[in-house]
């Protein structure tokens, strides 16, 4: 069964009026008051743009609608885009898993936007690369596991809401502790959220930090035990998503840049990069991304390996579009509520959200040595 077409229909014309109409109006007070679009972010769930990637496992899934309705999002704000990423994630993990209680309880109320969440995977997933150690810790008890830890950066996390997440287990006579992907409810005893509003941009993202004190995880929550076969399972499609987000605001650089090109292109045709520069990249790496949702599952070291290029290109074109956005638009995009600034900031984020380009990097790395 295709979980997305029985549950909601895809309605992109409503997702672009929603983005243009709804979300351009207010996001100067997102990026100015760190407000968090939950009317928005629910509307996009009844405009079908959270479930047309969670077809199941039979391979008969694509993500292209999907990273073009956030590339959509993302044009107006990214701080927005983003937590549309986490809720396509959210779902992602659900409907990845063999989970069928999860699918049948919780994805529905997930694809329709009646429930939000993200992925609190940030931490496990440099964990994963040594880069830092695991913030959670779980312990065996019947009928499931208690979990404690400080969990830092979960975004669109609101008191209700769900998001994924792994922790460690030690297990008795191995040297290595096993890992254990689960979806965890906010609003579990033991539980405690704090917002976390430190940011330059993306304040608007409702992230908090996620104190867990022996909040017991059940069994029907689990996700993957041990998790590695799960998560190799679910990072193509976790990775590619998130070219959404490089993608709409790529594309917003470019339109600020052609805005400017009457009155100050006469002296702008001395810089590097024109539109037409940055165009040529963001078609390709557009090109590049919608054939690689077209098989999302593809456990291949080569296809994991072109999925990660494709994302760090497409965080490296985002940082390059805006800062040619800022120097086309020069003062007038300068100013407080200047468009150029706030995308510059905003793309800086593209570049350093988990897989961060250092990140990426390295996996690229490894996996071609």
């Amino acid at each position: 069964m295709n979980v997305a077409t029985s549950l909601t229909g895809f309605d992109f014309d409503e997702i672009d009026r929603i983005s243009r109409e709804d979300l351009a109006a207010i996001v100067n007070k997102i990026d100015d008051e760190r407000i968090y679009a939950e009317d928005i972010m629910r509307a996009y769930g009844k405009a079908g743009a959270y479930g047309t990637h969670v077809g199941g496992l039979d391979g008969n899934v694509d993500l292209s609608s999907a990273v073009l309705s956030m590339a959509r999002t993302s044009e107006e704000c990214l701080s927005t885009g983003f937590c549309v990423w986490c809720q396509d994630t959210l779902a992602w993990y659900i409907s990845s898993s063999d989970n069928e209680f999860l699918k049948t309880e919780i994805l529905p109320k997930v694809v329709k936007g009646d429930a939000l969440g993200g992925t609190g995977m940030s931490n496990p997933m440099k964990a994963m690369g040594e880069i830092e150690k695991m913030r959670l810790k779980g312990t065996k008890v019947e009928g499931g596991y208690t979990v404690k830890g400080l969990l830092p950066w979960v975004s669109n996390l609101v008191d209700d809401g769900y998001f994924g997440t792994m922790f460690h287990v030690d297990v008795e006579g191995e040297e290595t502790p096993k890992r254990v992907m689960a979806i965890f409810h906010a609003g579990w005893e033991g539980i405690k959220l704090k917002l976390d509003h430190e940011f330059v941009a993306m304040g608007g993202t409702a992230t908090c930090n996620v104190q867990c004190r022996d909040v017991f995880v059940p069994d029907e929550y689990i996700l993957g035990d041990p998790a590695m076969d799960f998560v190799k399972r679910i990072r193509p499609g976790f990775t590619i998503l998130q070219c959404g987000m490089a993608a709409g605001i790529i594309k917003n650089c470019i339109d600020l840049i052609k805005q400017v090109e009457a009155p100050l292109g006469h002296v702008n045709q001395y810089l590097d990069k024109q539109a037409s520069d940055l165009e040529a990249e963001y078609d390709a790496l557009v090109g590049e991304v919608l054939e690689l949702c077209k098989t999302p599952y593809d456990l291949s070291d080569d296809f994991y390996i072109r999925v990660l290029k494709a994302r760090l290109a497409g965080g490296e074109l985002a940082m390059e579009a805006a800062h040619w956005a800022q120097l086309h638009m020069g003062a007038r995009g300068y100013v407080t509520h200047g468009a150029a600034q706030r995308r510059l900031r905003e793309a800086y984020f593209v570049g350093i959200v988990t897989p961060a380009t250092k990140h990426l990097k390295m996996l690229i790395a490894q996996m071609e040595s």
